[in-house]
């Protein structure tokens, strides 16, 4: 399980991006299954607010200010996207595959924390896990065009992510990234381009502590 620098510098945070060496994440500290939100991912631009643990529906974007409650999204390529708001102690969790990162789904997530919690896009903090990178992602034609390229190419999903997130007002300063490619390493990392049906699933999580609770 990884954990980003600029998330792990907010100590109101328990948050961690799953690997498959990882199986019982995150079911550690005071987080287990029924203190989890989860969605049905269907790769939309659709953002989900979380009041409470649980299912929530169909969605790719999970965003709440509840202590308590851990936002979760899983990938197996896709970018596995934790955002926290310090000013207004608010998060999410964002599921980007090709199709939400065309729809911009990352964009549409600062827009619902603007929407519901006040938050600022200057004052998040992004962080982006393990995922496919333009070294293995190679499309063809029709998904190429998606992007605005031509012919068959390889797409960098994270900078077209964080160029979108820069037109929100979130700059390249404020977001990190793994750099660390889902394709690549077998060993680490689920990939359902490289396996297929036989890939499992990464779970990425992001909670704000209960007040009480060490690190809150």
């Amino acid at each position: 399980m990884f954990r980003a620098d600029a998330l792990a510098d907010l100590p109101w945070l328990e948050h961690g991006f799953g690997t498959r060496l990882s199986p019982g994440w995150p079911g550690v500290n005071s987080f287990v299954g029924e203190r989890l939100a989860t969605a049905k991912q269907v790769h939309s631009n659709h953002v989900l607010r979380v009041r409470t643990s649980g299912p929530q529906g169909e969605g790719d974007a999970l965003i709440s200010d509840e202590p308590g409650v851990g936002l979760t999204i899983r990938t197996a390529d896709c970018l596995p996207i934790l955002i926290a708001d310090p000013r207004n102690r608010a998060i999410a969790a964002v599921h980007a595959g090709w199709r939400g990162v065309v729809s911009e789904i990352a964009s549409k997530a600062v827009e619902a924390m603007t929407r519901e919690f006040g938050s600022r896009p200057q004052d998040l903090v992004v962080a982006i896990g393990p995922a496919i990178g333009p070294c293995c992602f190679e499309v063809g034609p029709e998904v190429a065009a998606q992007f605005r390229l031509s012919g068959r190419t390889k797409v960098d999903l994270i900078e077209t992510a964080c160029r979108q997130l820069g037109r929100n007002g979130v700059s390249l300063r404020q977001i990190s990234a793994s750099g660390l490619c889902s394709y690549c390493d077998s060993e680490l990392f689920e990939s359902y381009r490289r396996d297929r049906e036989a890939a499992g699933r990464m779970i990425s999580m992001i909670a704000i502590s209960e007040p009480g609770v060490e690190g809150a």
